[in-house]
Formats: structure tokens, sequence, C-alpha cells
């Protein structure tokens, strides 16, 4: 249990290194061909936060673990949304003044109703799988165009201040496949010892998905969220997490599919799926702006972001347990 606990952290932390590294090379590969600031934070910068779950549900289901990449993929939609802008905005309320993640917030829901619809036979198939993956090839595109069409978008300028420093094309690209080798490496020690840490415990993969999991390749996410909290870039802060659930949803569930058809637990349908619709359409509401002027999620709903992800841990810990939720 100890080697198993100590794989997981080895992973975690080769993920997190790995996944910045990635980022890294690809953004200053594409500066170095002229590619806009905002192409690659809606392109690039979502991918990056996002390829450790990708890795992570890929290697689980080619292993044979669906449960563990489905789990994964819903589990870090929850966590991005309830824990990470939740204790982000706690840090600093967070305003929404960029017109692209306006445009984003709704294809996030079609691409979450996309997907609902595909499931909702409770088979996850390799039609339903090739279908996400073709449907992340279309998000990508949109995102692309949308980024050459938008000139005067606020995010530019935060995502021109987050760009890396010019370097050679050959060693961004080192970083870029140092950061790919370290994203496999990691995924693959991760994998293993949360499936071990599954079977010691006698508890399912999609639990083990749903939280160790997902928590923890949510960690970039959570600590880009808040450091651009705390700078001031707000529409970054929310437009990782966008962009990340669109990827998550697309990517990370679509893998499981393509690679090991499988029939979901009930659970999915009956309390993670809807309880990620219901962040996603409470994130609509407060970051779109309904209420008049720019979006905004202030400290007191922070508060309940939080208070939700603690009752949904509290509930997968009943579930766990087999124990009744009272």
């Amino acid at each position: 249990m100890m080697m198993s606990a100590a794989a997981i952290v080895v992973g975690f932390v080769l993920l997190v290194w790995g996944a910045e590294r990635f980022v890294l090379g690809a953004s200053a590969t594409a500066r170095s061909f002229g590619v806009s600031p905002l192409i690659v934070g809606l392109t690039i910068v979502g991918f990056g936060t996002s390829a450790p779950e990708l890795l992570v549900s890929g290697v689980a289901a080619w292993n044979g673990n669906p449960g563990l990449a489905i789990g994964n993929g819903l589990g870090s939609n929850i966590t991005n949304i309830a824990l990470v802008l939740g204790v982000a905005a706690l840090v600093k309320p967070l305003d929404v003044h960029s017109q692209t993640l306006r445009r984003e917030l709704p294809v996030l829901l079609m691409i979450m109703a996309f997907v609902l619809v595909l499931i909702l036979d409770s088979d996850l198939s390799r039609g339903d799988g090739l279908l996400m993956l073709c449907g992340l090839v279309l998000m990508i595109y949109w995102l692309v165009m949308l980024g050459m069409r938008s000139r005067s978008d606020p995010m530019i300028n935060e995502f021109d201040a987050e760009m890396p420093e010019q370097m050679t094309v050959a060693k961004s690209l080192m970083w870029l496949i140092l950061g790919m080798v370290v994203l496999f490496v990691g995924s693959q020690v991760l994998v293993k010892g949360a499936v071990e840490i599954a079977v010691a415990l006698g508890i399912s993969d999609l639990i083990i998905g749903l939280t160790i999991i997902a928590i923890g390749t949510s960690l970039p996410e959570l600590a880009a969220t808040v450091m651009s909290a705390l700078r001031n870039e707000h529409d970054i802060a929310i437009g990782n997490v966008i962009g990340s659930n669109m990827f998550n949803l697309l990517g990370v569930m679509g893998l499981p599919g393509l690679l090991s058809p499988t029939t979901l637990a009930s659970d999915v349908l009956t309390r993670d799926y809807p309880l990620m619709i219901g962040l996603t359409v409470a994130l609509f509401v407060m970051a779109y702006g309904f209420r008049g002027g720019h979006g905004r999620i202030n400290r007191v709903e922070a508060l309940i972001l939080i208070a939700v992800f603690s009752g949904y841990l509290y509930i997968l810990y009943r579930s766990a347990i087999g124990a009744p939720l009272i």
C-alpha cells in the first residue's frame, strides 16, 4: 500500500512538471512561427492543462481500467468548477470581461449535451468515442477561428503577458518532446498505483478516478487559476477551466470509448453527470453576466461551490464504504 501511495505521489509530480514543460515548449514553438497569443492560449494552453487527464485516461483505458478513465474525466470537470474556481474566487473574486469566454460558455454547454446524448444508453462504445474525438478536432478548429477573429479581446493582453520568453525552435521542441515523455511516464506510474490501491481497498476504479486522480490531475489548473486571479488575469483564470472542461468531455471521455468500450456504472448518469451539469449551468449564470455588466464569481458563490464539492466528496466516501448517506 505504501509503495502504491508513493507511486501516486511520484506520478502526480511527473504529470505536473511534464504538463508545465509541454505547455512551455508548445507555446514557445507556436510563438516562433508567429501564432497569436490568444490562439496559443485557447488551444495549446487549454490542451496542455488537460494533458495529465488525457494521458491518464488513455493509459487507464489501454490497461483495461475504463472506469478510472471515465471517473477522471467527470471528476476533473467537477473539481475544476467547484474546487479550482471556488478556491480562486475565494482568494480574489473573479470578474469576466472577455467576449471570447462568453462565446465559449454556450459551446461548453452544447458539448456537455452532446456527450450526454451519446452515453444515455449507459454504453460507451467505440462509435461514441470516435464521435467525441471528432468533436474534439472540430472544437480545436473552432477555437483557432475564434482566436483569429478576436482582435481586441481583454484576454489577448493577459495571454501575451503569460507567453514564455523567446527561445530557439530547437530548444522549444526539446521542452515539448521532454514534456510529452514525462507526461507519459507519469501517467503510467500514477495509473499503476491507483489501480493497486483500488484493489487493496476493494473500491471501484470509478471512485478512485473521481477523487484521487481527478483532484491530483487538476492541481495544475488550481495553481494556474489562483496565480491568474492574484495577477488580476481573471479571464484567463476562468478561461483555463472552461477550456480544460471542453477538452475533458471530448478527449478524456472519448479515449476510453475508443480504446476500451465499456458499460457505464449507474452512478455516472444518476450522480456524477447531473452534478457536472448543475455546476456548469451555475458557472454559465455567474460568468456570462446576466445580472448586468460583466460576469462575476464573488466570495459567497465561491463558498457555495466549495461546500458543494465537500458534500460531493462525502457522498463518494459513503458510497465507497457501502454506507447509506444518512
